[in-house]
């Protein structure tokens, strides 16, 4: 997937921990780490909001697009159909 999540990086720079970000968003811990982890297929925006209230940050600052080879040619599932 050519978006990448760097929420790790800016809860390092916030000196945050996930527990404590997940306590104030209003999400389990495990939801959070797949979000850090990027093996979620989106996100909410009222929970992308949240985070981004907590962190003081843009939505910008937490997801990064990168063009790759994937958008080149597009997806194998969009392919098939």
């Amino acid at each position: 997937m050519p978006i990448r999540v760097t929420l790790d990086v800016m809860l390092a720079r916030r000196k945050m921990r996930s527990k404590d970000l997940a306590e104030q968003v209003g999400i389990t811990e495990a939801n959070l780490s797949l979000l850090k982890s990027g093996k979620v297929r989106g996100v909410r925006f009222d929970t992308l909001a949240r985070i981004c209230a907590a962190l003081d940050c843009q939505p910008g600052e937490l997801l990064i697009y990168e063009a790759g080879e994937e958008d080149a040619h597009g997806d194998a599932a969009d392919d098939a159909a």
